[in-house]
């Protein structure tokens, strides 16, 4: 059957979540027909200038059903930025898709980009109801709060990168945010999460032009560690291209949505 003649036909609705009192705005692009359809939860990185609507549009075509939201104090939603939101923001959507009756929460994928990928790694370390994640380019703060605790001119050079992407953003600092990875050093390390992940299967895809998330600090220690652990279904690739993975967006597509529809179709 063609998937024009399915009913209901695909819709694009627009979709909110409440979180720490605010009210979180999201998309949901829902495939044709009647459901209910595998989910994937779609996580953005700091600030969220890539939102990968893209992988969602691709992701649609393919039969799965994509979100993509912002967390609080981001793109015009209230409250505070801050890491520690974005954790609890997409436990909360995450936990909220399993309720609507249109998607199968025993299909549940969550992917992160950048900061989300961080975030998509902590949640379905959290989360078993998480059966596969995927981080793109992930930002992993426990070396990251190292480096800054270590160096002072990392630090600087942090704060001030920092400082320059707070337009979309709300009441945070560059100094705010380097402070909360100190703070949270340990607690925030993803290399200690393998144990959690060792029964799902997991992408990590690094980027190896990345002055952002340079591969040798963010993905390749995170590999060998949860090589190490081990995490059996580990499936990892470094892309030869920028943090947006500008060149390489086809790649990322048929990449992802390989590693899905292994994991998350019956």
């Amino acid at each position: 059957m063609a998937l024009s003649a399915l009913t209901p036909p695909a819709s694009t609705p627009a979709v909110t979540f409440d979180s720490g009192g605010e009210r979180l705005l999201g998309v949901l692009h829902l495939p044709a027909g009647p459901g209910p359809h595998p989910i994937v939860v779609l996580l953005h990185g700091f600030p969220g200038n890539e939102r990968n609507f893209d992988l969602a549009q691709a992701l649609r075509r393919a039969g799965y059903a994509a979100l993509v939201f912002h967390y609080r104090g981001s793109w015009g939603v209230g409250g505070s930025y801050s890491w520690r939101h974005i954790l609890e923001d997409a436990a909360r959507v995450v936990a909220a898709v399993r309720e609507d009756s249109r998607l199968d929460p025993a299909r549940l994928g969550v992917v992160g980009h950048s900061m989300g990928g961080f975030a998509a790694l902590m949640t379905a370390a959290a989360d078993p109801a998480v059966r596969a994640v995927a981080s793109v380019a992930g930002f992993n703060v426990g070396p990251a709060a190292v480096a800054c605790l270590a160096d002072q001119a990392v630090r600087a050079a942090y704060v001030r990168d920092f400082e320059g992407e707070l337009l979309p953003l709300r009441d945070t600092s560059g100094a705010a945010l380097v402070a909360e990875m100190e703070d949270n050093v340990q607690e925030w390390s993803l290399a200690s999460l393998a144990p959690r992940l060792a029964d799902r299967p997991v992408l990590l895809i690094g980027t190896g032009r990345d002055p952002v998330t340079p591969a040798e600090t963010h993905h390749h220690p995170l590999v060998r560690a949860f090589d190490a652990h081990p995490v059996p279904r580990l499936e990892h690739h470094l892309f030869l291209t920028d943090h947006a993975l500008s060149d390489h967006r086809l790649e990322l597509i048929d990449t992802v949505t390989d590693f899905l529809d292994r994991t998350l179709r019956p």
